[in-house]
């Protein structure tokens, strides 16, 4: 299978996937750090790829997705963006509305108080 099967078939298979420089639970560069970081305070469930474990799927993702960073959150198969955006909207509410509209589980008190804490 190559790297851009290998791709697909993971943003298909999960409802959540953050292609990131280490994993969720040991992050390796410090925008990895903060969408992760956001993702599990938030409380979602997310399948984490680390891309510093695969060249092909570290250079694939960017070719995949036409997007030249990591990292990159990819929900229910749609591209959101690295982690100035995944930031951005954190802090307006957009991912909040992102989440519901796609049906996917999170802590909106945990998301206010990102808010809060950013104000």
């Amino acid at each position: 299978m190559s790297a851009q099967d290998t791709i697909k078939s993971t943003i298909e298979k999960n409802d959540v996937v953050l292609f990131m420089k280490g994993t969720k639970m040991m992050p390796q560069c410090g925008f990895s750090s903060r969408v992760a970081g956001v993702l599990n305070f938030m409380g979602v469930e997310f399948a984490d790829v680390n891309v510093l474990a695969d060249a092909e799927v570290r250079q694939g993702i960017k070719d995949f997705s036409d997007w030249p960073t990591i990292p990159q959150l990819y929900v229910k198969g749609e591209f959101v963006g690295g982690c100035d955006i995944v930031t951005e909207m954190t802090l307006s509410g957009e991912l909040d509305q992102l989440f519901e509209a796609k049906g996917v589980s999170f802590d909106k008190a945990a998301a206010d108080k990102i808010r809060e804490a950013n104000a």
